[in-house]
């Protein structure tokens, strides 16, 4: 599993890169967890709000903060797929 967190760096981003931690940490799981801060990355890759959350390749979440209880089901689904 690979997660990404696409944003310009800003605090909405810093706090979401923060719930993926926290997430990762409350499920007991190492996951590669990636920052994406270049523009045109983002907008080739279809994000158009920041921050967003990207696992294994597909856009999860864009244009909000999600909660940590939020990643952690989003990390869970992703796993059963």
């Amino acid at each position: 599993m690979k997660i990404e967190v696409a944003g310009p760096g800003c605090p909405r981003c810093s706090a979401t890169f923060n719930n993926v931690t926290r997430a990762l940490q409350e499920l007991d799981l190492s996951v590669e967890v990636v920052k994406i801060t270049d523009l045109e990355t983002m907008l080739a890759r279809g994000i158009l709000q920041s921050p967003a959350l990207i696992i294994d390749g597909k856009i999860v979440l864009q244009g909000r903060i999600p909660t940590v209880e939020q990643i952690k089901d989003f990390i869970q689904k992703g796993a059963k797929n």
